[in-house]
């Protein structure tokens, strides 16, 4: 059955045509760290990367307020243990904090005694700071590990938003008999704002960095899509990039433009999640690499 049939019977609250979600992932530090381990020798890179939780979360928190939008921010537990009142901050706002990782690793190259340590410490950091342990998950550099679906499930996770194969939330089988399942907010990486805006030498240089009409104008187009088809929009930021201050007005006027849209349900990501449970979803099987013998030649 194809996305846009599905999105027919997928019944989002007060009949609206699709969800929308404006999350944030607070990567500070962490996020250069994990990428060139000797950028904490820089002070210029750090700084780069402190803006996002000392200054960037404090503007979009009081950007969120005056909206009245409830978000997700995923935080990586070093940020938590860097930044605890920044953390909090945001709890304090009653927004969603989600687990990024410890580290900001990559889930994919780690074994599965790596990927437990670096998801406890994760969520250790952050129930450490804000007294609550998180629900979901976004793999740092969104980069899911065939493990971690059962990893997270087995603690209690409700959901993860790190893959990219839907427009709209599904429910997966990690159990292999349906009895243990997670909920899957897939993302995109057009709906991201570090292929817009992020440049650091020797750690990420994607090309010139946009104007943020440029970014808006990207995102505006794909929100438009999921209203037609129907589905769920997941937009990604990182404060140290969307926190700056001409990159915040823009998103608080886009914000301002999607709140005005009948047909869109603006929601944490968790929310979603949530949402997504009471629907009537057969689990979806893990997927396969191995195609059946008959297709082997």
């Amino acid at each position: 059955m194809s996305s846009d049939v599905e999105a027919s019977v997928f019944n989002w609250p007060g009949g609206a045509r699709c969800a929308a979600s404006f999350s944030f992932d607070v990567d500070g530090e962490s996020g250069a760290l994990a990428a060139l381990p000797e950028a904490r020798d820089s002070f210029s890179v750090m700084s780069h990367q402190r803006y996002g939780p000392t200054v960037g979360v404090r503007r979009i928190l009081e950007i969120l307020d005056r909206a009245g939008v409830r978000s997700t921010f995923f935080v990586p537990g070093l940020t938590a243990g860097l930044h605890p009142g920044t953390v909090r901050d945001i709890a304090a706002a009653g927004h969603e904090i989600a687990n990024h990782g410890y580290a900001h690793i990559r889930p994919a190259g780690l074994t599965v005694e790596e990927q437990i340590i670096e998801l406890d410490r994760g969520s250790d950091a952050i129930e450490r700071a804000t007294g609550e342990r998180p629900v979901g998950y976004r793999a740092p550099m969104w980069d899911l590990s065939w493990e971690l679906p059962k990893l997270l499930a087995d603690r209690g996770f409700l959901y993860d938003s790190s893959l990219m194969d839907d427009d709209l939330p599904y429910r997966l089988d990690v159990g292999d008999d349906g009895s243990e399942t997670l909920i899957e907010v897939p993302i995109q990486w057009a709906l991201d704002d570090w292929e817009q805006y992020c440049y650091l030498p020797e750690i990420t240089e994607l090309g010139p960095i946009q104007t943020s009409e440029h970014a808006v104008a990207l995102w505006r187009s794909e929100l438009e899509g999921i209203r037609r088809y129907g589905g769920c929009w997941v937009l990604t930021n990182h404060p140290f990039l969307s926190g700056r201050p001409g990159r915040a007005s823009a998103l608080e006027d886009f914000i301002g433009d999607v709140r005005g849209m009948p047909d869109v349900w603006i929601a944490s990501v968790g929310e979603i999640a949530a949402h997504a449970m009471t629907q009537q979803q057969p689990p979806r099987q893990l997927p396969t690499l191995t195609p059946p013998e008959n297709d082997l030649g």
